[in-house]
């Protein structure tokens, strides 16, 4: 099958960190480690695993981060390359093991791509796994129990950056049962494509505590963002949404999700944390610091220096942060404000099961029920569709939003 692969080594982190700086050609040009070739898949591991055919991916932050090898070294004992990236996959179903009884052929579905104790062939699940939080799976680090080809199924937490389990930039997939989630007739391909980015802000949102409060800033102007801004008001918060946002046409989508008002960066964002009752101060060194009023929720969904030093110098005392965007390793973030304002930082990772109008459903059916429900036109997300072909132009789009306009860039194979 054709597929984009990408490669890790020294040689490429070099490039990525030193020229990459003034070029994107070590990024996503010639002289990266991305490449579009054939591949080959591998045979269903088991009778429990289906082969997919891609109808479309996403591109996601963290792709273009793992391209330019901006994420923390932490991670990488949980993936294994070369890997096909892409891991926000709608795909049909081609062909089916013996013992599949969840799909069928010709079925769309969503594929949740977190390999949980039961993919890696593990009879007792980890304590993450049987909870239902396999985002969290504690044997990711470790070879599966499942033999791929000849060998065991490798290490790594998602498909996508997995050398045994292609991704979705790619035209075939394999995935076992318990990750495919089939598509409602009444979701179009461009809005079923965002399920996986959706279920994101949608399993945060489900897990932050009771949303006692009438007010929300959300900071970030990526689809995370505004699927939290969605994943708020289509579970039924009624209080007010502020979003921060940089560019009118993100602004307008922020509206249209559900979001109260929208300020940009900067000194609005500073008004309106003044208007909510807070008290500036300026001390002898050092940026200006506020006490009193505040943010009693702040969602998080860019992971910079940037947005932290914001969300912890906006949310009010004893307030909740919650932790969306990929943050690395920041140097010279200070922490102070956790401790001297009684802080709550929460962090969250993927989709698992939820406790959901008196049931336990995974997130992705959640998100597929509510995308229905609510009709909401979440489709105008997808601003650019590129072919297998030009890849490096969308992965150039994605990276470089305010240049392409871009908020979800998608590969259609």
């Amino acid at each position: 099958m054709r597929a984009v692969r990408f490669d890790v080594s020294a040689r490429g982190f070099v490039l990525a960190r030193t020229l990459g700086r003034i070029s994107d050609a070590p990024l996503y040009g010639g002289l990266s480690a991305l490449a579009l070739g054939e591949v080959d898949l591998p045979d269903l591991p088991g009778g429990r695993w289906v082969r997919l055919r891609v109808v479309s991916c996403g591109i996601c932050g963290t792709d273009i981060s793992s391209i330019g090898y901006a994420l923390s070294p932490s991670i990488e004992p949980f993936s294994s390359f070369p890997a096909v990236l892409g891991h926000e996959i709608l795909a049909t179903v081609e062909a089916v093991g013996s013992e599949v009884s969840r799909v069928e052929p010709g079925q769309r579905v969503s594929v949740d791509p977190m390999i949980a104790c039961t993919v890696r062939g593990f009879s007792s699940p980890c304590p993450s796994c049987s909870v239902g939080r396999h985002g969290t799976c504690e044997m990711a680090g470790e070879d599966g129990e499942v033999r791929v080809g000849q060998s065991p199924l490798s290490p790594g937490l998602t498909i996508g950056y997995h050398r045994d389990l292609p991704g979705g930039w790619g035209e075939l997939v394999l995935a076992h049962e318990d990750q495919l989630f089939p598509v409602p007739e009444g979701l179009d391909d461009r809005t079923a494509v965002l399920t996986e980015p959706l279920s994101i802000g949608m399993h945060a949102v489900l897990n932050s505590g009771p949303l006692t409060t009438d007010q929300v800033l959300v900071i970030g102007s990526g689809p995370i963002a505004l699927g939290t801004i969605w994943a708020l008001r289509a579970t039924g918060f009624d209080g007010s949404i502020l979003a921060q946002i940089k560019r009118r046409h993100e602004a307008e989508l922020a509206t249209l999700f559900g979001a109260s008002s929208v300020i940009q960066p900067g000194d609005p964002a500073r008004s309106a944390l003044v208007d909510s009752g807070a008290r500036a101060y300026m001390p002898i060194i050092g940026e200006e610091v506020f006490a009193g009023g505040g943010f009693p929720l702040i969602f998080d969904c860019v992971g910079s220096r940037a947005s932290l030093t914001q969300a912890l110098r906006f949310a009010s005392p004893r307030g909740t942060v919650v932790m969306l965007g990929c943050a690395a390793e920041i140097p010279k973030l200070d922490l102070t404000a956790i401790w001297s304002r009684e802080l709550n930082l929460r962090g969250f990772v993927g989709y698992g099961l939820e406790d959901w109008r008196g049931e336990r459903r995974h997130t992705f059916e959640v998100t597929h029920e509510l995308m229905v429900e609510t009709g909401t036109p979440l489709d105008r997300m997808v601003t650019h569709v590129y072919p297998l072909d030009e890849f490096r132009d969308g992965v150039r789009a994605a990276a470089n939003r305010r240049r392409s306009g871009a908020v979800k860039v998608v590969l259609a194979p």
